[in-house]
């Protein structure tokens, strides 16, 4: 990892509000210049929801934010890596939406988590659709950590969540990584 991207929350980059619901999530911003360290980012964002899961009284939900080829779905596949999840992570574009079972894998996780569940929203031409998979069942699930490609195809009925923004750099493996409560 580049030596002047932090890994914690620096005091300037703290987000001056925050909701009471993820205030242990912090504003950080990232220069990701390989996979590798997209990676290590996706780890430590997994280690800090388990910290927010602790008080939940709904899902988790994450929107990831960005362009094609941004790095939505590679950080999607390092998060699922870090919660033990073994499948190969693609992006549900034409299936929609999903689920992968955390119960069994480690004690740490299932105490917080059973399902990460993993939503591509870029073919939802509706909410509807959405709503139709049985989406108010599991964002009232606390033991639900929904991640969501292309959220504002769904702003509407998106809860509160924890924003993800991928941005493509200068160079063609860089990736700009804001995360924000």
């Amino acid at each position: 990892m580049s030596p002047h991207v932090p890994l914690v929350p620096s005091p300037c980059l703290q987000a001056p509000t925050g909701s009471f619901l993820y205030a242990k999530i912090k504003y950080m911003e990232f220069l990701s210049k390989s996979v590798e360290e997209t990676a290590k980012i996706a780890s430590n964002f997994a280690k800090a929801t388990l910290d927010k899961a602790d008080f939940a009284n709904t899902a988790t939900v994450v929107g990831l934010y960005g362009e094609l080829g941004s790095g939505k779905t590679t950080f999607m596949k390092y998060l699922a890596e870090s919660f033990g999840i073994k499948e190969t992570i693609q992006s549900p574009t034409f299936v929609i939406e999903k689920i992968y079972e955390l119960e069994n894998l480690s004690v740490q996780i299932s105490k917080h988590f059973q399902h990460l569940i993993h939503i591509d929203a870029y073919r939802i031409e509706k909410e509807e659709e959405i709503i139709n998979l049985g989406w108010n069942e599991i964002t009232s699930d606390p033991k639900n950590l929904i991640c969501i490609e292309w959220p504002e195809q769904i702003f509407g009925i998106m809860p509160e969540h924890i924003r993800i923004n991928f941005e493509h750099s200068d160079k063609e493996s860089e990736r700009k990584i804001k995360i924000a409560p």
